[in-house]
């Protein structure tokens, strides 16, 4: 006859998974001494061990009273089972791992890589980490509900970047979003950009202005971007002088 915790040791467990054991009626209680102990026979330990090896081996603990009670034959079939549903949890792990090894590449998580090349391109001209922020949360929007469309507009984007006057006029608005919206610049900056569009009107066409003013967006999206707040006081103000 041996204590709970020879018994314990004897298996290779802590004696809170014995007591979790019997709590889950996979263990019989061992008799009381009389002094009030607990005692168990070998039958006790065979039984823990054979409990252990199985939850090693991935057999949940709601099936091993299961297959404890086993013939061969169910217990085969069990194990298969089990086999199978271990399978699978590798194969979400496997899926969750890759799933954590994009969020080393930040944005790429979330938006396609045409997208996510877009954004760093805005980095590196200097945009602030929240105006990419606004970027990629609209881009998000965007491509969840057409690609193609997502992929369009990002070109069209970058072709509008690539005019040195409105990638400096970007940078500003972009510098802006910390501005207050009675800073004396916004009247400044709005006027910079009613100019630039004006001359992209007299250079291209009307088209080209409304292109770039009012892309065609999916009906949902737009009331999805109309409905967001401006990401700041300064910009709600921007918008207000220049119309968009």
């Amino acid at each position: 006859m041996i204590t709970i915790g020879q018994v314990a040791d004897y298996a290779g467990v802590t004696i809170k998974a014995v007591r979790h054991y019997h709590e889950r009626g996979l263990l019989d209680e061992a008799p009381r001494d009389p002094s009030g102990y607990r005692r168990y026979t070998a039958e006790h330990a065979v039984r823990l061990i054979k409990i252990k090896t199985l939850a090693e081996a991935g057999v949940p603990l709601a099936r091993i009273k299961e297959l404890l009670a086993a013939n061969p034959d169910q217990f085969a079939a069990a194990a298969t089972e089990i086999d199978r549903t271990l399978q699978e949890r590798i194969e979400e792990l496997r899926r969750t791992r890759e799933r954590v090894a994009q969020l080393r590449t930040g944005d790429r998580l979330f938006v396609p890589s045409h997208v996510a090349d877009f954004l760093e391109r805005l980095r590196e001209l200097g945009v602030s980490q929240r105006g990419v922020q606004i970027e990629r949360d609209a881009w998000i929007l965007v491509h969840s509900a057409s690609p193609d469309q997502a992929a369009a507009l990002v070109a069209q984007k970058r072709a509008v970047l690539a005019d040195p006057e409105f990638r400096a006029i970007y940078l500003e608005f972009d510098t802006a979003l910390e501005w207050s919206p009675h800073d004396p610049r916004l009247d400044p900056l709005a006027d910079r950009l009613r100019r630039w569009m004006a001359s992209l009107s007299a250079t291209h066409g009307s088209g080209s202005v409304d292109a770039a003013r009012h892309p065609v967006l999916d009906p949902f999206v737009a009331r999805l971007i109309a409905t967001s707040p401006p990401p700041s006081p300064s910009w709600q103000r921007l918008m207000e002088l220049t119309g968009q």
